[in-house]
């Protein structure tokens, strides 16, 4: 009966050990998450202008309205929808490559993954400003156009053509990106037992069935994973068109995060940006759990 009393203190006092361990994050999410979410909400209700922060009114909808109306905000909307669907499979299946690459023994591996890693750990503003000098259209600065004409090749406008500006951006971010996704697909490698493909090869299974039928189903739960970050990170894409090409040429380039930025820091227009900002982040929510369903449904 002792022994039962001593037990039950000691769930008590690992009970209150973890909420006090977890004060400390609650307080941060409350004040980084919570809290300026509630704000944007309630300044999506108002008028305010922050060139005159003394003129505030209360409108309610009205800047909910003007946002279902604005033409900008849907060419926003569509340029965000297209790099993310396009983003997407195109980093996850690059990472996933560059993972069985790497994963494998060969001299220099060492080497290789940190030179694909290395790209997360330069500031976007620096892989956005070194890839414009790659993308730009004259031969002679350019170093993309300088190799096409070497070949013979007429130089492609890849930021200042319409048809071709997010596509070069959903390249350059897909290379930046996959180093991160990489690392973690390799981990999921790592926890694939080798006694299986060991079984699939005694029974004559190819390299390619191997990958199918056990690196893939081993990889379920990464897979999910990092697709899920992916698509929340790339919904979010703001600084590869703010440096390049600043969401030109004719809006081509300009997402969501974007058009929140311009209507709230250079038009000043923060009552409206907040409301666009709100919006967002209803998107963005139902997206995640979209994705989430549809992942389940493969299971």
């Amino acid at each position: 009966m002792s022994k039962q009393v001593k037990l039950s203190g000691r769930k008590k006092n690992e009970r209150t050990a973890a909420y006090i361990f977890t004060i400390p994050a609650m307080f941060l999410l409350v004040a980084f998450l919570v809290v300026p979410i509630l704000y944007t909400i309630r300044y999506s209700l108002f008028q305010y202008q922050i060139v005159r922060p003394d003129n505030i009114s209360f409108i309610g909808l009205q800047n909910y309205t003007k946002l279902f109306q604005d033409e900008n905000f849907w060419i926003a909307l569509k340029n965000t929808v297209y790099f993310t669907v396009l983003v997407v499979p195109f980093q996850c299946v690059l990472a996933l490559a560059l993972a069985m690459l790497v994963s494998s023994k060969f001299r220099g591996v060492a080497i290789f993954r940190t030179m694909y890693f290395s790209p997360q750990l330069t500031s976007m503003v620096v892989v956005s400003i070194l890839w414009t000098v790659l993308y730009n259209s004259n031969p002679s600065t350019g170093l993309i156009n300088s190799m096409l004409t070497s070949l013979g090749m007429e130089p492609v406008n890849f930021l200042s053509n319409a048809k071709t500006a997010m596509n070069s951006i959903i390249f350059m971010s897909g290379w930046q990106g996959a180093g991160y996704q990489m690392m973690i697909f390799l981990a999921g490698l790592q926890g694939i037992p080798r006694d299986q493909y060991e079984a699939a090869s005694v029974d004559g299974a190819t390299k390619v069935q191997q990958f199918l039928y056990v690196t893939l189903p081993g990889l379920k739960g990464t897979i999910k994973y990092v697709v899920m970050i992916t698509m929340i990170q790339a919904m979010k894409l703001f600084t590869q068109p703010y440096v390049m090409t600043q969401g030109g040429p004719k809006n081509s380039t300009k997402t969501l995060v974007y058009y929140i930025y311009t209507q709230g820091f250079q038009q000043g227009n923060f009552g409206y940006a907040c409301a666009v900002a709100a919006v967002f982040f209803v998107i963005v929510v139902i997206m995640s759990l979209s994705m989430k369903k549809l992942i389940a449904a493969t299971d």
